[in-house]
């Protein structure tokens, strides 16, 4: 008989353990979905953080290379030989100008639009058919909005990065 209780006694100390973790086991299901959860969420800011940083990374780029640009059209329009001054036909002139004798560069390169990835750009072109400035073609819109420097302070408030036009400005 004394086998037989303590067999009774196991049972019923199982049944008790049985239902203890019966009604454990939701909690546990809610814990780990709320966790998930949480975690796309942490993930979504970093993700959104990413980005914008990327934007600006691009917007300083742009900034950067259009200053390279407007740079090496004012230097090919003043060194002109002679007297009227003339501007690039084409962004490849600015690489190496064949109006003297010596090599002149104005630019290493045809930079890409750090926006759109391309290496074409938008033209500003004058009466006499050579290019005056440069501006990207995206219509995406900029975070930077305000505080430009002196030089670029006409972007302040544009809408687009098509809009910030990259120019000689002839004195």
């Amino acid at each position: 008989m004394v086998f037989c209780n303590l067999n009774q006694a196991a049972t019923s100390f199982g049944a008790r353990r049985l239902h203890v973790r019966q009604g454990e086991q939701g909690f546990t299901y809610i814990g780990v979905l709320v966790l998930v959860a949480l975690m796309g969420i942490a993930l979504a800011a970093a993700g959104q953080m990413w980005h914008t940083l990327q934007q600006r990374e691009k917007e300083q780029e742009l900034l950067f290379i259009g200053h390279q640009f407007r740079f090496a059209l004012d230097r090919y329009a003043k060194l002109t030989p002679g007297q009227a001054k003339r501007h690039p036909m084409v962004l490849e002139d600015l690489l190496q100008d064949s109006r003297r004798p010596e090599i002149q560069r104005y630019l290493r390169k045809i930079y890409r639009d750090p926006v759109t990835g391309n290496a074409e750009w938008g033209l500003i072109i004058g009466s006499d058919g050579g290019i005056y400035g440069v501006h990207s073609l995206s219509d995406g819109e900029p975070l930077k909005k305000s505080n430009f420097g002196l030089a670029d302070r006409q972007f302040e408030g544009r809408m687009k990065y098509s809009d910030w036009v990259f120019m000689h400005a002839p004195n």
